[in-house]
């Protein structure tokens, strides 16, 4: 435990003392020139008292707090998180039944674990480390899964080569052991195919998996836009649910595919499924207005605050011409998952969109990440998607 000190500037120990797991580096009043990024470390205040150990990085976020208490970081702490965050998931009921066996396990700052997601694929558990520190730990953590999970994991693979800083030479990409004995899993009854070698992020968008299942709800007899839709997870759950025809539209040709073969693999369904390849704001400029569902699920239009009012824009154009386009009566699920953009600015946008639109537009729902992607409270970053469920008149 006699990690290399940190010391911070009078008053600046206070984030820390409320559990706030960020360490700025105008925070800092001294430290071991020679760390490196990845380094363990300690930060005490400028009195001397002990506030916590994380990892050291250079840049504007200088240290990730993975422990309040003076621990050694070892395979017995890794074991002890991840028993935590999957008590967390067996209490919720999340995974545990038939229909659904794939998850969120570990949620970064909301599982107390900055920089660390694992998700679960029915027997592969899938990491992807976002930071160096806390890939030094990626054995030790696959270790804590198969000690946890049991005979419920027979395969890890490490998928960080996508989130560490570009200029590591860390490989990542990898099976830490173990072979999947399936790439198909089952969500609400639906079965989708798991790319987790190629596929984005570690190979699904989980935490949609509760608004797929509400606009599904909705969908028996409706037409239905899925835009930026991805392996086509609404689209699945929508046809399921006796949908009469669902258009699926991305930008990707490889994403497209995916939809396809999702499609293919749940024979049940009876409406009519299109897809098609294309830039998603110049295709709903040209759509007909004849659409009772459109669904608005972009990637993050800003991936830090200099993009913030630009992606805001962007939010605004492509929620505008949707709101033209539906059919009065319809609904518009729309999303974010730009984490600089909040709950309020999200809103904020959408009316400016509504009011130009000159419709009548009621929110109906207020949407979120599922319990599996915890919102640590003393850390609100933790919150990243939004969405809205707008009657439009």
């Amino acid at each position: 435990m006699n990690y290399p000190k940190i010391i911070l500037k009078r008053g600046k120990e206070i984030s820390l003392i409320r559990r706030h797991h960020w360490v700025f580096s105008g925070a800092i009043a001294d430290k071991d020139d020679s760390l490196e990024s990845g380094d363990l470390v300690s930060v005490f205040s400028y009195k001397g008292t002990f506030l916590g150990t994380g990892h050291f990085s250079h840049g504007s976020i200088m240290v990730r707090i993975i422990s309040f208490e003076q621990e050694a970081i070892d395979l017995n702490f890794w074991t002890k998180r991840v028993k935590k965050a999957y008590e967390l998931r067996i209490a919720m009921k999340i995974g545990t039944e038939k229909e659904t066996n794939v998850f969120r396990l570990i949620h970064g700052e909301g599982d107390l674990l900055p920089g660390l997601i694992v998700d679960y694929y029915k027997g592969t558990a899938v990491i992807q480390a976002h930071n160096i520190g806390m890939y030094r730990h990626v054995h030790e953590i696959g270790e804590a899964i198969r000690e946890t999970l049991g005979d419920k994991v027979s395969a890890v693979y490490d998928k960080s080569a996508e989130t560490l800083p570009k200029n590591t030479s860390m490989e990542g990409n990898k099976w830490l052991w173990g072979q999947p004995k399936t790439d198909l899993v089952q969500e609400y009854g639906a079965t989708y195919k798991i790319d987790w070698e190629k596929g984005q992020k570690t190979g699904f968008f989980i935490d949609q998996r509760e608004n797929r299942k509400l606009l599904a709800s909705l969908a028996s007899g409706k037409k239905i836009l899925n835009t930026f839709c991805y392996s086509g997870g609404f689209s699945v759950l929508a046809l399921l649910e006796g949908a009469a025809e669902v258009h699926s539209v991305d930008i990707s040709p490889k994403a497209i595919e995916l939809t396809e073969e999702n499609i293919a693999l749940n024979p049940s369904i009876k409406g009519k499924h299109e897809s098609k390849v294309a830039d998603v704001v110049k295709y709903i400029r040209e759509i007909g207005e004849d659409y009772d569902i459109i669904v608005l699920d972009p990637p993050a239009f800003a991936k830090n605050i200099k993009a913030r009012h630009n992606a805001v824009q962007a939010y605004k154009r492509l929620n505008l011409e949707a709101l033209k386009k539906i059919k009065s009566g319809g609904i518009l699920f729309t999303f974010s998952c730009s984490q600089v953009v909040d709950k309020s600015l999200f809103a904020h946008t959408i009316t400016a969109a509504a009011l130009e639109s000159k419709r009548q537009v009621k929110i109906l729902h207020q949407l979120t990440q599922p319990a599996d992607h915890p919102v640590n409270i003393f850390h609100p970053e933790t919150e990243y998607l939004k969405g809205l469920v707008l009657y439009v008149e």
